[in-house]
């Protein structure tokens, strides 16, 4: 499947009717998503392993790893809500492309995800609202998998790599995104009150974390 053929399937999917801003819950728009799972999976990092999409949201990230032929993805998310979500989103691409998937879904804290896996592909909170809220993410990520695609605020770069470096891993910045925060669409609010804009764009970085990364 190429890279657009992604695009066009992610943007598709069903997204939150509401976001809890204790979670900081961003979506991912669909470009973002294709654009960092196509240069995993051209590195070698999708296709016939198996992933897990750590706080995955309406399923984004796990959802075009399976369609670049991820053997198996686990889609965990601690508000059940966006597992919903996200059972669904698998349920509608399997239609779309006409074979079942593999997958599995984990309604649990980050804290308690054990599952060894290939390759991780996060997007943790920011840490906005809770300082290092990311860190959690990081940890469980290094303990059971050995790549790991994170996003995080540029502007956190210092403490995410000290941290991982600190860990004995290696870590590089990858790509650098302009992510949009929307309130939504057609004046309805799916966003934050807070918002004083319709669209805020926060600049972030995904960091391929490894133990092999110079």
């Amino acid at each position: 499947m190429k890279k657009k053929d992604v695009e066009i399937i992610l943007s598709g999917l069903a997204t939150f009717e509401k976001q809890h801003l204790d979670l900081e819950q961003y979506q991912t728009e669909s470009h973002i998503a294709a654009d960092l799972l196509w240069h995993a999976f051209m590195s070698g990092d999708i296709e016939k392993k198996v992933i897990a999409d750590l706080g995955c949201g309406n399923g984004v990230f796990g959802i075009g790893a399976l369609l670049l032929g991820a053997k198996e993805v686990l889609f965990l998310d601690v508000d059940g809500d966006a597992i919903k979500v996200a059972r669904a989103n698998v349920l509608a691409v399997e239609r779309i492309v006409g074979k079942k998937l593999s997958k599995s879904f984990s309604h649990s804290d980050v804290n308690k995800f054990s599952k060894k896996v290939d390759t991780v592909i996060q997007n943790p909170p920011f840490g906005v609202r809770k300082t290092h809220a990311d860190k959690p993410f990081l940890l469980r990520a290094m303990k059971n998998s050995s790549r790991i695609y994170s996003f995080h605020k540029l502007d956190t770069a210092r403490f995410v790599e000290s941290f991982v470096k600190d860990e004995g891993w290696g870590v590089r910045l990858v790509k650098k995104y302009k992510f949009p925060l929307r309130k939504g669409k057609n004046g309805v609010k799916k966003g934050y009150a807070f918002w004083k804009k319709n669209v805020h764009y926060v600049d972030v970085g995904v960091w391929l974390i490894d133990s092999e990364v110079v």
